[in-house]
């Protein structure tokens, strides 16, 4: 049975599935709502915290295709690559086309490479507004496999199924009207390119890649290319440039103007099919048709959707759950989104453009090139659930940061459309890395992404071009010399170009993620003073009032400090008083310099009581597991369930903030399953409540692992005992270790927290000072 999305205001399945034989025959992508994320939120906390009009949407969009594949299919109803635009969103009622996508999702960045295919009947309407038809979600289908429209003004049925680098479109005309498809290569610039190849049934183009935030307006290198073929035979075709159409015109480049420009094809006044079958790359036309030819060949509408599907629910899969439909909706549809990004970005034979440049098309060796890597974001539990569910694809990914930084001479800090940017703070490539090797994945060049690493976090760039276009860490001289960034050194060079106390924590967490990767590689000279480096969170955390708060180099306290304020020039995208829980590689001594357990405890129950508390922006996403670290791991229990019913439903409003990546739905997929990577680097997931009765990962061939928690509900969220493959379990943590093995934690639930349960001191996770 296929479930299509129902309109907002409606719980996803809740009275689909009450015919149990239907109910035994659904499968993990059948759960699976595309359109969560595309409407502005509908939580309370987002509009009581977001402050920019792009914070109070997911920015998510219904993505047609496979997991974290090259290009993504949707429904576009905004016709531009600007930055925090996404192509389609839920509210609209235009259809002007399904866009070939690389959108980053649920981020507030820029689409690129991107090409946009319409169907039209009758008059040929070039502008994306004038040709577009209205649409209703009553009469479309979005899955992740398959999207289904019915365009009532052109009176065409359009639909799209795709792999990872091509896809499949089927129009059915049914006016008797001429039958046209309009092709628009998407540059904001007017730098594209098309091309009719008539003899062949083609038309071919791209659409040059240009940066923003370090070099903005600048090329990237490289362009989004490909190759369309049609199943019909044209009958007439031309080109087009802004309001200039030339009947028979063959091929058109963009003079750079802004101007619109792209290619139709016509095949005739006959009701009718048409079929489209479309190959895109990122190395040349070329590159584009081989990869039509040898991913999808001939292969018919059917088949393609089949084996879209098949990849789906092999993914979903390596989780099962087994709780209320709604829940399956919220988890499955959070999976969903983790695995739109990074994206691939080589070819079939493994080609993919250089790092930083584009020149020369380089060659994979036995990996798959990714980009699109939002790590300030999904370097807390996106690239964590990846490395958990998919460790060989998440070893691809960290190799291709490492020929990244061998192509383009430093480790990236945020790299996206095959470029660097310093669009965030952190050095996260760090936490990442260290992720991978602490989990035991050894599927890339450790040697040589430890030496990039150790660049980022040792040398200070003093080359003035290269920093400005992204290149090293920033602000790290006055990092280095002391041991934090004052408010004195603003960082022009980059997007957020203050921040200093943010940039501090962070750089702490990353000093300590690379220590672990040089004490695995007995680098113990550098091992060490990483270590001690780690522990530079201390010169912002002010004792006085337990606090992050801006220092200068003088060692002064910034004056007029509120903590809850909820924008300050040296805090990124938040108040001080939820950026001071940015010490996960040592909450035992964030505890210290805050006067105890006790202080520790009433300032994380002031931050949820007094409604301080952010889940829209990431930099929250670890604090209601914090509590696990002060020996009240009840209270983890009760906010981790609180935030999953106040910040999360399956309605298209159903995201509190960006999804930033994969950032929001990864917290969601986790704290369902009931732990949280508080600290990647360390193998260590903090425990929260489960909210299913039984969830199984699968860790290895053969292996899984499964929480089972017996009376578990919303009121029955509170672990009263616990055991771990049958033998009595406090610890408030789980290893890495323990989930490969495979195994079985069986947790008691109820309404009333037990207290005693996790409580002590050895029962705690890692901190650095204890250890």
């Amino acid at each position: 049975m296929r479930v299509p999305f129902l309109p907002v205001g409606l719980l996803f399945l809740s009275t689909l599935f009450i015919d149990n034989q239907s109910h035994a025959q659904k499968a993990p992508v059948d759960y699976v709502a595309t359109m969560i994320g595309t409407a502005p939120s509908a939580t309370e906390s987002a509009r009581a915290h977001s402050e920019a009009g792009s914070e109070l949407k997911g920015q998510t969009i219904p993505a047609v295709g496979v997991p974290n594949g090259m290009t993504q299919w949707t429904p576009q109803t905004r016709a531009t690559e600007t930055k925090c635009i996404a192509p389609f969103y839920y509210n609209d009622n235009q259809f002007q086309g399904f866009r070939g996508t690389h959108w980053l999702n649920g981020s507030c960045v820029q689409d690129y490479g991107s090409v946009t295919i319409m169907p039209l009947s009758g008059e040929l309407i070039t502008d994306a507004e004038k040709r577009a038809s209205v649409f209703s979600h009553d009469k479309e289908q979005s899955l992740p496999d398959h999207y289904s429209v019915w365009l009532p003004d052109h009176q065409v049925n359009a639909e799209v199924t795709a792999l990872a680098r091509t896809a499949i479109m089927r129009f059915r005309y049914d006016s008797g009207e001429e039958s046209f498809l309009l092709i628009e290569p998407n540059s904001d610039e007017g730098e594209g390119f098309v091309e009719v190849l008539r003899e062949r049934g083609e038309v071919v183009g791209y659409n040059p890649v240009h940066r923003i935030y370090q070099g903005s307006g600048q090329p990237a290198g490289i362009s989004g290319y490909f190759v369309m073929k049609f199943d019909k035979k044209i009958i007439q075709s031309g080109v087009w440039l802004g309001d200039t159409i030339t009947p028979m015109g063959r091929i058109l480049t963009g003079t750079g103007k802004r101007e619109k420009l792209g290619a139709y094809v016509g095949f005739g006044d006959a009701k009718q099919v048409v079929t489209v079958r479309i190959g895109t790359s990122f190395t040349s036309i070329e590159g584009a048709r081989a990869n039509l030819e040898k991913e999808m060949g001939d292969k018919s509408f059917e088949v393609v959707q089949k084996l879209s599907r098949d990849t789906w629910n092999a993914s979903l899969g390596k989780v099962k759950v087994s709780g209320s439909d709604n829940d399956k909706v919220l988890f499955y549809s959070a999976l969903y989104r983790t695995k739109q990004s990074p994206r691939l970005l080589s070819d079939v034979d493994g080609s993919y453009p250089s790092f930083a440049g584009g020149t020369p098309v380089q060659k994979t060796d036995g990996f798959d090139y990714y980009c699109d890597f939002s790590l300030w974001d999904t370097f807390r539990a996106a690239m964590p659930l990846e490395i958990l569910l998919e460790p060989r694809t998440a070893g691809d990914m960290v190799q291709s940061l490492v020929k990244k930084a061998e192509q383009g001479g430093w480790m990236p800090i945020f790299p996206c459309w095959n470029h660097y940017t310093a669009a965030m703070v952190g050095d996260h490539g760090m936490s990442v890395v260290a992720d991978a090797y602490a989990k035991n994945i050894r599927n890339f060049d450790v040697n040589s992404a430890y030496n990039y690493l150790r660049k980022n976090a040792f040398e200070v760039n003093t080359n003035a071009k290269s920093y400005e276009a992204g290149q090293g860490r920033r602000a790290l001289k006055s990092y280095l010399q002391y041991g934090y960034v004052p408010l004195e050194d603003s960082v022009w060079q980059a997007f957020h170009k203050r921040e200093q106390v943010s940039r501090t924590l962070e750089y702490a967490y990353d000093d300590f993620c690379l220590s672990i990767l040089a004490n695995g590689l007995s680098k113990k000279e550098d091992a060490a003073q990483l270590r001690e480096r780690a522990l530079n969170y201390r010169h912002v955390i002010d004792p006085s009032t337990g606090y992050a708060r801006g220092r200068h180099a003088d060692s002064r306290w910034i004056g007029n400090f509120d903590p809850f304020a909820k924008r300050v020039s040296f805090i990124t995208e938040g108040s001080p008083a939820q950026y001071t829980w940015f010490v996960p590689q040592d909450m035992a001594g964030l505890q210290k310099i805050m006067g105890g357990k006790d202080r520790f405890v009433q300032k994380l129950d002031t931050l949820f009581d007094q409604g301080h508390y952010w889940h829209g922006n990431e930099p929250n996403h670890q604090i209601a597991y914090l509590y696990a670290f002060a020996g009240e791991p009840w209270k983890t229990q009760q906010w981790t369930r609180t935030i999953i019913r106040n910040e999360y439903d399956s309605s298209v409003g159903g995201l509190s903030g960006n999804e930033d990546g994969g950032q929001m739905s990864a917290w969601l997929a986790f704290s369902m399953m009931g732990f949280y990577p508080v600290a990647p680097g360390t193998d260590q997931y903090v425990l929260g409540s489960p909210v299913f009765e039984e969830m199984s990962v699968e860790t290895g061939k053969n292996r899984r692992f499964t929480v089972t928690a017996k009376g578990v509900s919303d009121n029955a969220r509170y672990i009263q005992s616990a055991t771990l493959n049958g033998k009595p379990f406090t610890r408030t943590y789980l290893t890495h270790g323990e989930l490969l093995k495979g195994g079985s934690l069986v947790l008691q639930m109820a309404e009333e927290p037990n207290k005693q349960w996790g409580a002590q001191a050895t029962d705690r996770p890692f901190s650095l000072s204890k250890n």
